[in-house]
């Protein structure tokens, strides 16, 4: 496959209403991914809950759903009700492994990607950070464990099991990316036979990513991302006014690009951070349209036309 790079400044028009009068009505209930409880829970969070205050900022006109304390981690699973690709894509919210954007960087995700004839699964994983580990250690956990059961799934799901990818947003986005470089050995102990099936994205989708750089260091790529051959094809979005630093994108890219991994990235100049797919009067909202076309450029949806 070969290499794209594109960065861009502006975007075309994007028809985003008929995307989010989708209904949540066809997910199925969610599966807990631990059967006997999550690897080292301790009991030490108090009940799951959503964080919102009446006098956080809007995005798109509307509010943001911040859940945290989550102990219990769940996949939700939304089949495309019509035009079903076979391609599968797990969500990852983003809120800086604090808490989860469920319904901007989730939910409205989801159904997004229905609406392109993509079945989506909504992860919610550990938040906040555990004591004494990584910041991503348990949603790392959280992730592996949710491929390995969603290609486990693809038969009675109606999935194709090598067309299965991940899409994640600022945490998210670093845990899509970590989950991309760090499928090789389960980082738990196995828990039953699903942890023998791969749990290798087939294709990674990075929208204003965070965590990408060696801490400070903007020029260095995170030592937690070990980049090589077998990384899989990646999508990134970000913008130059982004306070989270849009040299996530730059040495990520510049990693998968050493080692010949297909990429597309795009670079807005203007956008800012934490705006799902919600549209703005910033063209960067606009990126739906891009990954929906990437997502045919790879082959993971093959219309009638490009057969």
């Amino acid at each position: 496959m070969k290499l794209q790079t594109c960065v861009t400044l502006l975007a075309g028009v994007f028809v985003f209403g008929a995307m989010v009068s989708l209904h949540a009505a066809n997910a199925h209930d969610p599966i807990r991914l631990w059967p006997h409880g999550a690897p080292n829970e301790t009991g030490s969070f108090g009940p799951e809950h959503d964080t919102q205050k009446p006098t956080d900022s809007l995005v798109g006109g509307k509010t943001v759903a911040k859940i945290t304390d989550v102990t219990v981690p769940t996949i939700t699973f939304y089949p495309a009700p019509a035009g079903n690709s076979g391609a599968t894509v797990v969500v990852f919210p983003g809120g800086g492994y604090r808490i989860l954007a469920m319904d901007l960087e989730g939910t409205e995700v989801c159904q997004w990607l229905n609406s392109i004839g993509v079945n989506a699964v909504l992860l919610k994983y550990r938040v906040p950070m555990r004591p004494g580990l990584p910041r991503y250690a348990a949603p790392l956990q959280d992730a592996q464990r949710a491929l390995g059961i969603v290609r486990s799934h693809a038969e009675d799901w109606h999935i194709n099991p090598n067309r299965i990818g991940v899409l994640g947003f600022s945490a998210g986005g670093h845990l899509a990316a970590a989950v991309s470089n760090n499928y090789g050995k389960r980082t738990y102990s196995q828990v039953d036979v699903t942890d023998n099936t791969s749990c290798r994205p087939d294709f990674a989708l990075l929208i204003y990513p965070a965590y990408l750089t060696e801490g400070d260091h903007l020029t260095q790529l995170a030592s937690d991302l070990p980049v090589t051959a077998k990384t899989p094809p990646t999508f990134l979005i970000q913008t130059e006014d982004d306070p989270v630093h849009v040299e996530n994108s730059l040495v990520y890219y510049r990693a998968l690009k050493d080692a010949h991994v297909p990429a597309e990235m795009h670079i807005y100049s203007e956008g800012h951070h934490g705006y799902g797919l919600r549209p703005t009067a910033f063209p960067v909202t606009h990126w739906p349209t891009l990954a929906h076309e990437w997502l045919h450029t790879i082959g993971m949806i093959v219309s009638k036309d490009r057969q």
